[in-house]
């Protein structure tokens, strides 16, 4: 949340142990100026009372009107029967700008586990907002009916932000998802209309008329999102859907990203007037190496999320902040070619950089046939297809990370693909070490998405590659770990697998400087 003047991220933190600790289980705090530079504070939620004995887990921010935040958080109690309730805090004092300590009220849980819920299947309460009748709403991941019931998101109503009922329809549900998490509903501001936060006194933001609503699905470690109507008199959401989409099943919505991206969640940052979309980066390697490091997932880079002029789906682009990390050395690219089966290096960037690239293709002549069941598992097509295959246009790319001797590396790539009607997108991080063994891809319709010819690609590595193709249209996060990078030898490059000429319109590169990032306060 931001609240006078400073961002403040709220995480789950064991402060035992480097993987999950069921009672153990707090809420982290850092405290921010930029959203990229961190400072760490002192946990701020601990399992101590009797409604969250069992560890404090998932949650939301709310500031309440006279600019009091309220956190609503899940709370597991009874180890034995693993009963989940929600709980709410309020910080100690208000006008401590770093809201350091906060306070349990002895009235928690203010909503208890649903006689038709499973004790373990109701968690992660959302954001709060109003709407017109001067309603509080919130919404919290269920599955109602029991073991094998129905993954619902439930919407709960209070006047006094202390006594809630449950609303008799579901916000929403699917009966084929096994059970969805960390919900998030915001809405998005039709193209040209400035963005809105959700609901608040005020009533909905002016000029927005279709909603967003994200669920993270626990059998699939997916987050999918769809754009529809939120009805506020009943409180349910519509998906539109268009294509091969069913309202139904969620897992065929769009998904946030693509690779190792789960249960994120967007706030509203009021002082520039954009949403925010944080994530976590789960790592892809075993428990042994979490224990070994001392830590486990990370944080991808803050990213602004909007509605596409298309109506139908979400950009997203690493926030402005993160240049303040771009060295002044540049390298610039125009008109450059790379031939069959070339690679090019670019020169000066090591294992933490920021690119930019646009590649335009001469001809579509040699692209293969798209064929529509590629679109049932692009993760699938991805391995067959990947960017070390030979194809007519493509793959082409970037090779990041990459090692000196190009025995390790990642390349998130593109892959052109055409018929009549349509042409496809693949773009895909595969590795070629067993460690880096995860294939990421999509496949999508193209029509008024991009030209033909012209594509863009932007990356942000380290550890995390993260890439954004299409100017956010696609995204797709990497968690890798090349040895290489650890004596400092890393490179990068462009290449060419296809059987044409393939053209760098425009390639900018710079170098990142390191965050601060959970810096002790007073270097204690």
């Amino acid at each position: 949340m931001y609240h006078n003047g400073v961002y403040h991220l709220f995480y789950q933190y064991n402060p035992l142990g480097a993987t999950w600790g069921t009672g153990n289980l707090s809420w982290g705090h850092s405290v921010s100026r930029d959203l990229v530079n961190w400072a760490a504070l002192d946990t701020m939620l601990d399992p101590t009372a009797l409604f969250d004995n069992n560890g404090c887990w998932s949650g939301s921010a709310t500031i309440l009107p006279g600019g009091i935040p309220a956190l609503m958080y899940t709370g597991r109690i009874d180890a034995g029967k693993e009963v989940q309730v929600q709980n709410i805090a309020f910080p100690k004092n208000p006008v401590d700008p770093l809201l350091r300590e906060w306070v349990k009220p002895a009235y928690n849980p203010i909503i208890r586990l649903p006689t038709d819920v499973p004790g373990d299947k109701f968690h992660d309460p959302t954001t709060a907002w109003v709407d017109h009748d001067g309603l509080w709403r919130i919404a919290v991941a269920a599955k109602v009916g029991g073991p094998s019931g129905i993954a619902s998101t439930l919407i709960y109503r209070s006047k006094d932000f202390r006594r809630w009922k449950r609303n008799t329809l579901p916000l929403y549900m699917s009966h084929t998802a096994d059970m969805v998490e960390c919900p998030d509903l915001f809405p998005v501001a039709e193209p040209g209309v400035e963005e809105g936060r959700l609901g608040y006194t005020s009533g909905m933001a002016s000029g927005v008329l279709r909603h967003v609503l994200k669920l993270s699905v626990t059998n699939t470690t997916q987050d999918y999102y769809a754009v529809g109507r939120y009805d506020d008199a009943v409180d349910t959401f519509v998906p539109e859907m268009d294509g091969e989409r069913s309202v139904d099943d969620c897992r065929s919505w769009r998904r946030l990203d693509y690779g190792h991206m789960y249960a994120s969640k967007s706030f509203f940052d009021a002082r520039k007037n954009r949403r925010v979309l944080w994530a976590w980066a789960n790592e892809s390697d075993g428990k042994d190496d979490d224990i070994a490091r001392g830590w486990s997932g990370v944080q991808t880079v803050p990213r602004k999320v909007w509605l596409d002029k298309d109506g139908k789906q979400l950009r997203q682009w690493p926030i402005k902040e993160i240049e303040t990390l771009r060295s002044k050395g540049v390298v610039c690219w125009l008109e450059a070619q790379v031939n069959a089966g070339g690679v090019k290096k670019i020169v000066g960037m090591g294992a933490q950089a920021d690119v930019e690239a646009i590649f335009e293709i001469p001809s579509l002549e040699e692209a293969e046939t798209f064929k529509p069941n590629w679109l049932l598992d692009p993760q699938k097509l991805c391995a067959e297809k990947g960017a070390s295959a030979r194809g007519g246009v493509g793959p082409f790319g970037l090779l990041v990370m990459a090692s000196g001797d190009l025995r390790e590396y990642v390349h998130p790539s593109s892959s052109r693909c055409s018929n009549t009607i349509r042409s496809t997108k693949c773009l895909c991080a595969p590795t070629s070490q067993d460690r880096l063994r995860e294939r990421m891809c999509t496949s999508r319709r193209m029509e008024a998405l991009w030209t033909w010819t012209s594509r863009s690609i932007r990356e942000i590595d380290h550890s995390v590659v993260e890439c954004f193709g299409g100017l956010g249209r696609t995204c797709i996060t990497a968690r890798v770990y090349p040895k290489h990078v650890e004596k400092s030898d890393s490179h990068m490059y462009v290449f060419n697998n296809g059987t044409g000429v393939v053209k760098v319109s425009r390639l900018e590169a710079w170098r990142l400087a390191t965050a601060t990032i959970n810096a002790v306060p007073g270097g204690s």
